[in-house]
């Protein structure tokens, strides 16, 4: 048995969890709504607020399938309940980011600034000129918007420039050595 999979999740108060037909799971809270459709094969059971995932045998595929699931419904509900967050550090001389109205504008040394939207599912801080902080309430898109300001202008090697996250260890290179 999975150890993951058998774990069972508590939905915290204000947080409404609905199981439909075909193992639709739709998850309501205080910052958003998120539905998803999970493996058919996969008993979805709610009982006085405490969800639980089962599986009907241990073929490889519904061994695979029940540690998912029941980290998808856990990433689904903390979502909506607290959110996510990922924080981006920007360095490097002349390098800047800004908020403009609904508008992520970031100076990274290229010939034009590079704009993201915000939208819905996504909201951008700007506490000052070199950080950033990606808010969704859907764990997957707030580490796709943070990796694709990330892929703007990745950390180079030798002087650690660029756009990085918070924590994260650029391994460096020496440079050229003189005569």
């Amino acid at each position: 048995m999975s150890r993951i999979g058998r774990m069972p999740i508590t939905v915290p108060a204000g947080v409404t969890v609905t199981l439909g037909d075909a193992n639709v799971v739709t998850v309501k809270g205080p910052l958003g709504t998120l539905t998803q459709q999970f493996n058919a094969n996969m008993t979805l059971t709610l009982d006085a607020g405490v969800l639980t995932v089962a599986r009907p045998d241990d073929e490889a595929e519904n061994r695979a399938a029940h540690g998912l699931t029941r980290t998808l419904l856990e990433n689904m509900i903390v979502g909506v309940s607290t959110g996510y967050s990922k924080k981006l550090e920007i360095v490097g001389v002349g390098y800047r980011v800004a908020k403009e109205g609904k508008k992520l504008v970031l100076n990274l040394g290229h010939s034009h600034p590079i704009y993201f939207e915000e939208s819905d599912l996504v909201s951008f801080e700007v506490p000052d000129a070199n950080t950033i902080l990606v808010k969704s309430y859907d764990k997957q898109v707030c580490g796709q918007i943070a990796a694709e300001i990330r892929s703007k202008r990745p950390p180079e090697p030798y002087l650690g420039k660029g756009v990085k996250y918070v924590g994260e260890h650029i391994r460096r290179k020496a440079g050229k050595t003189g005569k």
